[in-house]
């Protein structure tokens, strides 16, 4: 199953939703992506055409070209969910996504597509941590077993 991961830079989260057997939906994948595509001649700007349309997508003209332009890379993400796991108030180093706004509109989007999803606050303490990692483990394993019926 393809699970969207926020903050979607997280290589913990990434990492555990890989070793339950699933796909995570990461902004790595993305960037990855327009790296490494031969067409583009102006790295690291990385930008087709395609992408604020994308953004538009998501956000009025208006809008800050910051926020259009992570809600083109998150658009693949999203539309491709199947499942979510949302941490909230995670540390810097956990994996920062840097715009409140666009943290803002990304958890309203992927909260309504109405998708199997597991919201979890960011761990303070040791057994916090534990009890973190378990309802993961739970989640992922749940998803796995609906994904067999």
């Amino acid at each position: 199953m393809k699970v969207f991961i926020y903050p979607t830079n997280s290589l913990i989260l990434s990492d555990l939703v890989e070793r339950f057997g699933h796909e995570p939906l990461a902004v790595m994948q993305e960037v990855g992506k327009k790296v490494r595509t031969q067409s583009l001649d102006s790295p690291p700007m990385n930008i087709t055409p395609e992408d604020p349309k994308l953004g538009l997508k998501y956000a009025a003209v208006e809008v800050p070209s910051g926020v259009r332009g992570r809600m083109s890379l998150f658009d693949p993400l999203i539309s491709n969910a199947e499942a979510a796991i949302i941490v909230r108030d995670p540390v810097v180093s956990f994996g920062c996504m840097g715009c409140a706004r666009t943290n803002e509109l990304v958890n309203f989007l992927i909260r309504a597509k109405k998708i199997p999803l597991l919201e979890l606050d960011y761990p303070a303490t040791e057994d916090e941590a534990k009890e973190f990692v378990y309802k993961i483990s739970q989640f992922l394993k749940n998803l796995t077993a609906e994904g067999k019926k």
